[in-house]
């Protein structure tokens, strides 16, 4: 047995059992990982996926037993080198966030800031990524700390912890004729064409949630990943948008202006996530404790450490 077969089993179920993308993703053969299988098979004298011809299909019951151990010795393997690091070069290494643009571009500036100030030997590196993306790079180590506003909580393997709560609002042109109204109302909003965040990201589903418990349907035009871009087309006038209010700076984006909807929509909570028993270097958790002073490293520790919610039923 050695580490190659574990990761090959570890990749050949995120990979739903296709070997093809298995091998491109370990950058070794097709043949090379079948026969890598067959190997640990014949060691361990049980199958461990479920087979159809030459095609693998699931798991067997010794297979599902298995792959949860592997997952184990895998990140425990990982946890020994960043072991190794932290007491080799205390303040040196590289820390990987990943988080959506509107926390790159809008939340994370300042801590940024502060942390390079704490840390300059450490390379920082801001991966920006969906929602879903950001559970799947803490899943398989390739991001130290995750930043979103979906996705993470539902994810049991993470830590998660609640950063800062922000409403979405609602912006115009300067010469827009809802500038000028009173009360905003989801009507009046649903009058006018609207751009958007695409669904799964920066709370799209608080707004979709709050034209759908009015019984009102929008005529969402666009949608987009962002919102530097969603502002440029209400620049344009191609409709109102609603965007997270934090987005709108009056002297950055002196065309607009922003119409509070803070009555209208539901509150949402970015949040910040670690993978649970991940060894994090020092460095990692004082990032964390720049985003909230109540993050300590204890706190971080003590939660990521705990058993996930499905273990202790």
């Amino acid at each position: 047995m050695n580490f190659q077969q574990l990761r090959i089993i570890r990749e050949t179920v995120r990979r739903k059992f296709n070997l093809t993308e298995v091998a491109n993703a370990l950058h070794t053969s097709q043949s090379g990982v079948s026969k890598h299988i067959k190997d640990l098979e014949d060691e361990l004298g049980v199958e461990l996926f479920i087979r159809k011809g030459k095609r693998l299909l699931g798991l067997t019951a010794p297979g599902q037993e298995l792959i949860g151990i592997v997952e184990r010795i895998l990140l425990d393997s990982h946890n020994i080198k960043k072991l190794g690091e932290q007491f080799s070069n205390k303040d040196r290494g590289q820390l990987t966030v990943a988080t959506t643009h509107t926390q790159a571009r809008y939340a994370l500036p300042r801590i940024v800031t502060d942390f390079k100030r704490e840390f300059p030997k450490v390379s920082l590196v801001l991966h920006e990524a969906s929602p879903s993306e950001i559970v799947a790079m803490l899943r398989d180590g390739r991001a130290d700390i995750g930043i979103a506003t979906e996705a993470l909580q539902d994810a049991p393997d993470l830590a998660t912890f609640p950063w800062y709560s922000w409403h979405h609002g609602v912006i115009v042109p300067k010469s827009h004729p809802l500038a000028t109204q009173k009360k905003l109302t989801l009507e009046a909003i649903a009058e006018w064409p609207i751009v958007t965040y695409q669904m799964g990201f920066t709370g799209r589903g608080r707004i979709d949630e709050a034209f759908q418990k009015a019984e009102i349907i929008p005529d969402i035009v666009m949608t987009a990943l962002d919102a530097d871009v969603i502002k440029a087309y209400v620049e344009l006038e191609l409709g109102i948008g609603i965007i997270a209010s934090m987005a709108f700076s009056a002297d950055r984006d002196p065309q607009l202006r922003l119409l509070d909807a803070a009555s209208l929509f539901s509150s949402n909570t970015s949040r910040i996530a670690v993978r649970r028993g991940s060894y994090l270097r020092t460095y990692s958790y004082r990032f964390i404790e720049l985003c909230s002073g109540g993050l300590t490293e204890g706190v971080v520790r003590d939660e990521a450490s705990a058993a996930r919610p499905e273990d202790s039923a």
